[in-house]
């Protein structure tokens, strides 16, 4: 006679959450995974799917405009947002049929409720008339939600949730952040019309990528027409009518039709009871995990982004593939957070893996060793027929000493895909004699990255 219920729940019905119920059933273990939203999670309802088919659209905007270059006359069609809407919802429906319809074949039970931890071995779930469920091992796989500070008038904003929902598009739009959140929505907002003005605090945009890599980003977008309003913050929101007005701390005011806050997620934890059965969280509310993404308590696992180790949709379904390895195959797994890509759907997008140059130098200058840097600005071929005047960038760091490749950067058309490629070159340590001695597709823009010859000076050189 079975202990438990289950060998496993899940609470979290994300990619991380449904990757691990499915492999752990496939082993033969019997398995639940609740969720009080959609099925998919953040990444594929509320966030990375959604929000790139928002992107495709905003592209179309250039692309017609660009046409007139290449013969084409009067490619100039009227936009529907509304139309768009529902195009995406319906995709989304279609995805998340997918989802329960591969959870049914693998014989996951989906329970459809608000978890809470009531022990270390008991879920308590709402939707099955306050039903306590007992299992072996939970997985928490919340994610994370959208955070915003307490300021006077905050209950007016909307987050990037509610932002892929928005019944019309509005004609101004203050944007505050600047993370990839942020730029994102206001690259799209932007490309389809509105008139976008984004507010951050830092200098910068893009806190934590390369220096280089945000500020051709950040000229870009400007380029583009988008307000972005640095060292900057708002003290209070207030409704006039249709409209809102963004007092700033430093004085003066910003109109907008609406306001959307990209200031951050928090681990979605808060009331789940993960404290009081002894799970141990951080002050971010994040859970605390060690290398093999268990808790405090033995057999409470954590995996994605309740845990804000590295925030990636790949990483989490990483961290559910070796969580199952560990706790149902005897075969203790850590996830490698080395030489993870990541890319930013900006406009133009950005495609990223390893060191930015600020982390290298440091890095190197502990050892002491150097590093060499190659930076390229050229026009994408795209664009020499249309006059766009759009750049893409392109950044190899080198180590000195060894020749190895310790950071790749783009900025420009097609950066994701590109980047995704030379991920596996990091991750096995090409050196840059192998890039020079590599011959590349021409005419592409990947290949430039083969013809980097000319080392940035160093500071006093040059």
């Amino acid at each position: 006679m079975n202990k438990y219920d289950y060998d496993l729940i899940a609470i979290g019905a994300g990619s991380g959450g449904v990757r691990a119920s499915r492999r752990a059933a496939a082993l033969g273990k019997r398995v639940a995974i609740v969720e009080n939203l959609r099925t998919g999670g953040t990444c594929v309802m509320r966030g990375c799917v959604p929000k790139k088919l928002l992107v495709y659209a905003s592209h179309f905007a250039d692309d017609f405009e660009d046409s007139s270059g290449y013969g084409w006359q009067g490619a100039d069609p009227g936009f529907d947002w509304p139309a768009l809407i529902e195009a995406k919802n319906k995709e989304l429906d279609r995805l998340e049929a997918i989802y329960h319809r591969i959870l049914s074949e693998a014989g996951v039970e989906e329970i459809f409720a608000t978890a809470t931890v009531a022990d270390p071995h008991t879920v308590e779930v709402d939707g099955s008339g306050g039903k306590s469920l007992t299992t072996e091992t939970i997985l928490v796989a919340t994610g994370g939600w959208p955070k915003m500070p307490p300021i006077p008038g905050i209950e007016h904003v909307i987050t990037s949730n509610e932002a892929l929902d928005l019944a019309r598009l509005p004609e101004r739009i203050a944007i505050v952040g600047g993370g990839y959140v942020a730029v994102e929505f206001a690259g799209i907002f932007n490309s389809l019309g509105a008139r976008v003005t984004e507010i951050i605090r830092a200098p910068q945009i893009l806190r934590g990528f390369d220096d280089d890599v945000r500020g051709a980003l950040a000229g870009e977008m400007e380029n583009k027409g988008i307000d972005i309003r640095s060292e900057t913050e708002v003290g209070e929101i207030t409704k006039d009518g249709n409209a809102f007005s963004l007092k700033l701390k430093g004085g003066g005011t910003i109109a907008a039709d609406l306001v959307m806050y990209a200031t951050g997620r928090a681990p979605n934890t808060r009331g789940m009871g993960l404290e009081e059965a002894g799970v141990a969280l951080d002050g971010k509310g994040a859970v605390k995990v060690d290398e093999y993404s268990r808790s405090s308590v033995g057999n409470i696992y954590a995996i994605g982004d309740v845990t804000e180790r590295m925030n990636l949709t790949p990483v989490a379904i990483a961290e559910a593939e070796a969580m199952v390895k560990t706790a149902f195959e005897d075969t203790p797994t850590a996830v490698d957070y080395a030489g993870v890509p990541s890319a930013v759907f900006s406009q133009p997008p950005i495609g990223t893996v390893g060191l930015t140059e600020a982390e290298a130098g440091a890095v190197n200058e502990i050892g002491g060793g150097a590093i060499d840097v190659y930076v390229s600005r050229f026009t994408p071929m795209k664009y020499t027929l249309s006059g766009r005047g759009e750049k893409s960038m392109m950044k190899l760091i080198v180590e000195r000493h060894t020749d190895r490749v310790l950071g790749c950067h783009m900025v420009g058309l097609d950066a994701p895909e590109i980047i995704q490629g030379f991920a596996v070159a990091l991750r096995t340590g090409a050196t840059k004699a192998q890039f020079d001695a590599t011959i590349g597709i021409h005419p592409t823009a990947a290949g430039e990255f083969f013809t980097l010859r000319e080392k940035r000076p160093e500071p006093g050189e040059g």
